[in-house]
């Protein structure tokens, strides 16, 4: 079963990773797909920030893991995959997956090699509608904190458990509210 849901601005999205915070335990693996600028990181930060981790949660496209202690709970794995091209590069990066919460940008088609349940969160963005250029970009970049004055497009979220930890999404609720 899918839940699709319309994230309106980034404090939406924040607070869609604060639901999801709410019912993550060490184990849990979540997969976030999406363009750039989608809202992946808004996503992760408020997560981050629900969980409570320590320092700055930002993206790890540069170091492709980044680890966030906290001060009581599993830390929080956050990881860009989109330069790794294989499962095998993934599994080198030697995650705990087992004791950790952990995120992946970008794991499609890597993940499930690794991990027998998750979280997969699709986040779309509108395409052509309205806005033209650098207006367009602008406004799908500040999601993710990049511009200021640009109009917001809300985003399309479909969250899809995959095995039986995830196989009922009723708590989703609250994301709609």
């Amino acid at each position: 079963m899918a839940v699709t849901l319309s994230i309106a601005d980034p404090n939406a999205m924040a607070r869609l990773g604060a639901v999801l915070a709410a019912e993550l335990r060490a184990g849990d693996t979540v997969l976030l797909t999406g363009e750039l600028g989608a809202g992946k990181t808004t996503l992760t930060r408020g997560l981050g920030a629900a969980l409570g981790v320590r320092g700055a949660v930002t993206s790890p496209t540069f170091v492709l893991a980044r680890t966030h202690p906290r001060v009581d709970g599993p830390a929080l794995v956050h990881v860009d995959a989109y330069r790794l091209r294989d499962a095998a590069e993934l599994d080198d990066l030697d995650l705990d997956f087992a004791r950790s919460i952990v995120v992946v940008e970008w794991g499609a088609g890597l993940l499930e090699h690794l991990v027998d349940e998750w979280l997969a969160i699709t986040i779309e963005r509108p395409t052509g509608a309205g806005a033209t250029g650098d207006a367009r970009e602008a406004a799908n970049d500040d999601l993710n904190g990049a511009a200021d004055d640009a109009p917001i497009e809300p985003r399309t979220v479909t969250i899809e458990g995959v095995g039986p930890r995830w196989a009922d999404l009723g708590w989703l609720h609250a994301a709609r509210d």
